[in-house]
């Protein structure tokens, strides 16, 4: 500094870490992670395990008394398949899951779009639709079965008070209208759901992209077409997702309603298991189809991902 020249400040670099202080930092991240992977095959590895293992054995009743339950193969499978009641079991899955999912996610989205303007009593109102999904579902299929009783049901009561019936509808007693009446009270249960994470993903959509499409002429449905859809899709791919995977083993709702009648027109994939498992005591022919089940949710879930993905890339 003398001379007037000046001097490059010394910059001290990091010793470099050897062979063995990688392998000490990947040990190191390997232990913080271990506890949580451990937990994870404790809690779920263990059960889907168990479970298939179940559904290749003869498991019965009598295996809680002898300890045995034989190697049967895919016996438990072929019973499940040989059924009567399978078929109708899986249409019923597919109307009870189409059903839901389709009014669900209408009715959420409509009412998200409707809660985005911003209005009086608007986050009262946001709150009070949470009460369908706090509650227990047990609590809400007896709820609503009072309300759909045949006699004295507050539904019919009402319709036939304002004219619009003649005679009471037996909404759970009749097979042609009783997964109707399962599917709406579904559909009533889970528009929470579809409402919560439709309206935080229309909260993240900025102002100015309205504002914008505005100059345009982008307005009503040409802004929900050019600007909304396309950045709520991947907000709305989720709930639809995770929708199918929670509806398709839906159980409680339909026990609590109409035990899976009247004459099998409830009945699904999920209640089927139940039976074979905690009625028939026939544990590897429920895990049978707890599997079919899994399978069918995590089919679904791979190829509405890569459809998705690929929507989105395009």
């Amino acid at each position: 500094m003398a001379d007037g020249t000046l001097t490059r400040p010394s910059v001290r670099r990091l010793p470099r870490l050897g062979g063995r202080g990688r392998r000490g930092e990947e040990l190191t991240k390997l232990l913080f992670v271990l506890p949580a992977a451990l937990a994870m095959l404790a809690l779920f590895g263990y059960p889907v395990v168990k479970n298939l293992l179940m559904s290749l054995q003869d498991y019965g009743l009598k295996t809680f008394f002898t300890g045995e339950a034989p190697f049967v193969g895919l016996a438990n499978y072929t019973a499940m398949v040989k059924d009567q009641l399978f078929s109708q079991a899986m249409v019923n899955t597919g109307l009870f899951t189409i059903g839901s999912i389709a009014f669900q996610f209408a009715i959420g989205l409509g009412l998200a779009l409707f809660f985005r303007r911003r209005f009086p009593l608007s986050g009262f109102l946001r709150s009070m639709l949470l009460l369908p999904w706090l509650l227990p579902l047990i609590v809400s299929s007896a709820t609503w079965r009072s309300i759909l009783e045949q006699d004295n049901g507050i539904l019919n009561r009402t319709l036939i008070g304002a004219g619009l019936l003649d005679d009471p509808v037996p909404w759970l007693n009749s097979p042609s209208v009783a997964l109707i009446a399962v599917i709406g009270v579904n559909v009533w249960i889970g528009i929470p759901f579809n409402v919560t994470l439709l309206y935080s993903g229309l909260s993240e959509i900025p102002d100015e992209l309205y504002e914008a499409g505005q100059l345009d002429g982008a307005t009503g449905w040409r802004a929900f077409l050019h600007i909304t859809w396309p950045n709520l899709r991947a907000v709305a791919s989720v709930v639809l997702m995770l929708g199918v995977v929670y509806t398709i083993k839906v159980l409680d709702i339909i026990l609590g309603l109409t035990g899976g009648g009247p004459a099998n027109a409830t009945q699904t994939l999920a209640t089927q298991s139940y039976e074979r498992s905690f009625v028939d005591f026939k544990f590897g022919e429920g895990a049978a189809l707890s599997n079919l089940l899994i399978a069918l949710s995590f089919l679904f879930a791979i190829f509405y991902l890569r459809g998705t993905r690929r929507a989105v890339d395009e």
